[in-house]
């Protein structure tokens, strides 16, 4: 759906869809009516002519109709100034927001909200779904773990629905919806408390009001952040509304769908569901950001994201394939000492999808009895966009400092760890693509960057080379792992030995060392 303007003596009035709702009811639910823009003639003989006039792009449809009053403050001229003098950034902006500013601004014409909501996920998360901030917020519109809860989104080890872009839209929505009435109808305060909590913004007016002083958003005292988010979003859409005067050039998004949400029913493996879109892996993946691993959710949602003019195609060949065709399987037989946990920790799978696909009540296994295991179809390298591979590149990330791998203990926290190696919170948290308040586990290795070469990892300063094996007869995966001090499974995995563990003389491994570690 295009949105038309009238143009009328040379001026514009806009026609919005929050102005012009029917009761027009689709499959869909209630749709608003299509604008008709007009631009109208006057001939002193002829009658009036009227002449449609489409707004083609995104913004200019934005643009038209942003109302919000952007006052002279001194934050708001300092965000301006920033944004002219970075127009890259919004260039850089408008191109993440193409799959998605659509589906973002139907959606708040559809409650009748102020179109300037669509500007928050360039303030929140500069339009990108994997954003993880400090705060532990995750997503294009930047949840929290409770607030996502709180406002319908799943979050598993499969799925984080925080980053689902259309589910999290939609989540958002509601919840400033919510601020909006807790905060008595003030959008400037509901905006506020998106930030920081609505207690913290009605608290603020409420002492104002005590002492005798204005209880306008710019007389509260709130969180310097909050302070400055505020003024961030008008200056934002200051600059967007008035982009020719201030010599901003918007990169242009088409003023129509460029994706549909396809119900698929069923688990699915990401890689397979590429090839039937005619897709690259990395391609839809950037559209579902929303799934951690190499597949989607077994439990649901079974929603995915594809482009507009892929989805017909997709949805016809994917009517051809069985859900048991949807995922390779594995058939393994139980081992003395295996459990459910191991089993699902060994193919980067879950115990409850273990138990699901196999009909198990209980924990209890039989050694000797057999189990079917999904796994992925295609290296697990390969699914770039996945939380390992993320995390990989982020922990992996050449910085210009020593790195060190820290393995946590019993008793450790972040700032305990961070205060150890003099480094601050936030960073090492960020380091490992994590938040300082998300919990740590026994065992589990975080990278650590330091200034200081004679730093010790537990003793030993880590030397990373990457080396480059020819297998000698007599070698075994099992050998050559114990001679440089590395897993077996990570031999496999650099290598992409998964379909075949047994090996040759003469054949080249990649392995990536720490040579303070290897055996001579």
């Amino acid at each position: 759906m295009r949105v038309p303007i009238l143009l009328v003596a040379g001026g514009i009035a806009l026609l919005t869809g929050c102005q012009n709702l029917s009761s027009q009811t689709t499959s869909e639910g209630p749709k608003a009516t299509p604008v008709v823009a007009e631009k109208v003639t006057k001939d002193p003989v002829k009658p009036e002519v009227a002449e449609v006039v489409e707004v083609t792009d995104i913004w200019e449809r934005i643009r038209l109709e942003l109302k919000m009053d952007v006052p002279d403050e001194k934050l708001v001229r300092q965000y301006r100034d920033w944004y002219i003098k970075h127009p890259q950034h919004l260039i850089r902006v408008s191109e993440r927001a193409t799959p998605f500013m659509y589906l973002i601004v139907e959606e708040i014409e559809k409650r009748n909200l102020p179109i300037e909501l669509a500007l928050l996920p360039i303030v929140e998360s500069a339009f990108d779904p994997f954003a993880y901030s400090h705060g532990a917020a995750s997503g294009l519109w930047q949840f929290t773990s409770p607030m996502a809860r709180h406002f319908g989104l799943q979050m598993n080890w499969w799925y984080d629905g925080r980053r689902d872009v259309p589910a999290a839209t939609v989540a958002a929505l509601d919840m400033l919806e919510y601020l909006y009435d807790k905060t008595g109808d003030n959008w400037l305060y509901a905006i506020a408390a998106y930030n920081t909590g609505e207690g913290r913004v009605i608290n603020a007016a409420k002492r104002n009001k005590r002492k005798g002083i204005p209880t306008d958003f710019w007389h509260l005292n709130l969180p310097r952040e909050t302070e400055r988010y505020v003024p961030q979003l008008l200056a934002l859409a200051d600059v967007i509304k008035n982009a020719d005067k201030y010599g901003i050039t918007l990169t242009p998004i088409s003023n129509e769908p460029q994706i549909e949400v396809i119900d698929i029913g069923s688990q699915i493996d990401l890689a397979l569901a590429a090839d039937i879109a005619g897709m690259t892996t990395s391609e839809l993946h950037k559209l579902n950001p929303g799934f951690n691993r190499w597949a989607t959710a077994p439990d649901g949602p079974h929603n995915l994201v594809l482009p507009v003019e892929k989805a017909s195609a997709f949805k016809i060949a994917l009517n051809d394939t069985q859900k048991s065709e949807r995922l390779n399987w594995e058939r393994y037989k139980i081992k003395s000492g295996d459990s459910l946990g191991l089993i699902a920790k060994r193919y980067r799978t879950t115990v409850s999808a273990l138990k699901s696909v196999n009909d198990i009540n209980g924990n209890t296994i039989v050694a000797g009895k057999f189990l079917l295991i999904p796994v992925a179809a295609k290296n697990l390298d390969e699914y770039l966009l996945s939380a390992d591979q993320r995390k990989n590149r982020k922990q992996n990330k050449t910085r210009g400092q020593q790195k060190l791998t820290y393995t946590v203990k019993s008793g450790d926290s972040f700032w305990k760890i961070a205060k150890q190696h003099k480094v601050k919170t936030s960073q090492l948290a960020s380091w490992n693509s994590m938040a300082p308040k998300d919990p740590l586990q026994i065992g589990q290795k975080l990278v650590i960057w330091t200034g200081n070469s004679t730093a010790s990892n537990q003793g030993l300063k880590e030397v990373m080379r990457t080396v480059n094996y020819k297998v000698r007869s007599g070698d075994s995966l099992a050998r050559i792992a114990s001679k440089f001090n590395v897993k077996v499974s990570d031999l496999v995995r650099w290598n992409k030995l998964e379909k075949s563990k047994y090996i040759q003389p003469g054949q080249t491994l990649k392995l990536y060392v720490d040579m303070t570690k290897v055996r001579a």
